[in-house]
């Protein structure tokens, strides 16, 4: 049962069913107690009404004509639901109504009994009046009360089976009513186009269905922003693709069509360049992808910094001069509680970058401050032109690149460093190098997520 109408109909037939069910249930209890405190009350009336018309003078005509009563007209009648006996105190029958049975209904003298008389049951009230001689018992059939609250019931039933048939119509329209504002939200969805992603307007929603179009409006409002920003995206993708590619396609015509071997060996490792440059940006934008579609980091660990930026360091290739990349002491027993992957792609960015810029001769420096809250923060210092302080906010943003770029710089790996960061709860920090060009990029992180390594796991 998928439709909404339907279950709050069926919830709502189901509720107005059971509870005109209980209704019953508690209007019979409560009446059949009240109809036995009627009738009981009735029989106790009966009873002094039959005492106060049965006067002496009929009690002696009744004892003259003697007998067990055959020969007395049978004189008290006084309503077929009832039946009287009125019997002397020495048990002789003086007279009964019609329909009583012939036993006495109760050998009880004074108040309520319950009893059976041929197979019947009999609620029976005893009067005794001993200045007349005789004893009245009023008996009604307990058979009849139960056929009159019976009769209650299946009355009751009745209009329950009337009433339901009429509601259920009822109920279905006022359910179809009030899912309007849902359905009339439902076919303004239902017209739009994929591309409108306006909001839903609120003012007239009922509060039960404003939470649901609000979170609709806010996941609206998120796809909208990554919309706009996989169209910047891709724009600037395209943008940055096109230059290396157009130069590759120029070297090799160049190296087709060159007369010497020397002029091809030139365009054909200009060509290699770009090879690469082409790669390392397709790499970058895969791996921004990765980081853009979001999930929280699965591999935390503790991680020994200065053996994992050598290792690093070592899985780069054919880095110039890879000892000119120096490691303070200061890096050696630090552990930074990190994702791996995450730690590994933000620092190579790092080193890669300081490769880039930095002229064979100059140096790279590794550097790290432990705060004693267990913060911690790693920085690589570079000799190369480094960033203007009015760009360093800028250069962090995707694509964007300082005045003094290098030449296979894409304005990615910045960015990439501030993502894989901010995963991890750590943040980037561009400043410049103190005594001279250069860059000083500073991976800071927060409270807890720094130690200093215990001693069976320092490096030696």
């Amino acid at each position: 049962m998928n439709s909404l109408r339907m279950r709050l109909f069926v919830t709502l037939v189901t509720a107005t069913g059971l509870v005109w069910l209980a209704a019953i249930a508690w209007t019979y209890v409560d009446s059949r107690a009240q109809f036995e405190s009627i009738l009981d009350r009735r029989l106790m009336e009966a009873a002094r009404m039959v005492d106060s018309l049965f006067t002496p003078a009929r009690a002696g005509a009744a004892r003259q004509v003697g007998g067990d009563g055959d020969a007395l007209a049978r004189v008290v009648s006084y309503d077929r639901h009832l039946s009287c006996q009125i019997w002397s105190l020495d048990g002789r029958l003086i007279g009964a109504s019609d329909g009583s049975p012939d036993p006495v209904l109760s050998d009880q003298h004074e108040g309520f009994s319950n009893r059976v008389v041929e197979g019947q049951a009999w609620r029976v009230y005893a009067l005794s009046d001993p200045a007349k001689g005789f004893r009245i018992l009023v008996g009604d059939n307990l058979g009849q009360r139960r056929q009159l609250e019976h009769g209650l019931v299946e009355s009751l039933l009745l209009t329950a089976g009337c009433v339901l048939p009429i509601l259920a119509p009822l109920i279905w329209l006022s359910v179809g009513r009030g899912l309007r504002p849902l359905n009339r939200a439902t076919r303004d969805l239902a017209a739009r186009d994929a591309d409108n992603l306006e909001r839903v307007e609120t003012g007239r929603m009922p509060s039960e269905i404003r939470p649901l179009v609000d979170a609709l409006n806010r996941l609206f409002g998120k796809v909208a922003a990554a919309r706009e920003h996989e169209r910047t995206f891709l724009a600037y993708a395209a943008h940055e693709l096109r230059t290396p590619l157009a130069g590759l396609k120029t070297q090799v015509q160049v190296a087709m069509q060159a007369p010497g071997a020397a002029m091809r060996d030139a365009a054909l490792a200009q060509t290699l360049r770009a090879v690469d440059q082409s790669a390392r940006l397709v790499e970058q934008l895969l791996t921004v992808s990765r980081l853009d579609s979001g999930g929280r980091p699965a591999a935390i660990a503790w991680i020994p910094v200065e053996e994992r930026l050598r290792d690093l360091l070592a899985g780069m290739g054919s880095v110039p001069k890879p000892e000119r990349v120096a490691f303070a002491p200061a890096l050696t027993e630090l552990e930074i509680q990190m994702d791996e992957d995450l730690f590994d792609l933000a620092m190579r960015n790092l080193m890669e970058n300081a490769l880039l810029i930095t002229p064979p001769e100059g140096a790279i420096a590794w550097d790290a401050a432990l705060g004693a809250d267990g913060s911690a923060t790693l920085s690589i210092t570079d000799e190369g032109p480094g960033i203007a302080e009015a760009e360093r906010a800028l250069v962090i943003r995707r694509f964007v690149r300082g005045s003094r770029r290098a030449k296979l710089g894409s304005g990615l790996g910045l960015s990439i460093v501030t993502m894989a960061l901010e995963q991890s709860g750590a943040r980037l920090l561009l400043d410049g190098r103190d005594g001279g060009p250069g860059l000083k990029a500073s991976a800071i992180f927060g409270p807890g997520l720094a130690r200093r390594a215990p001693p069976a796991t320092a490096r030696l």
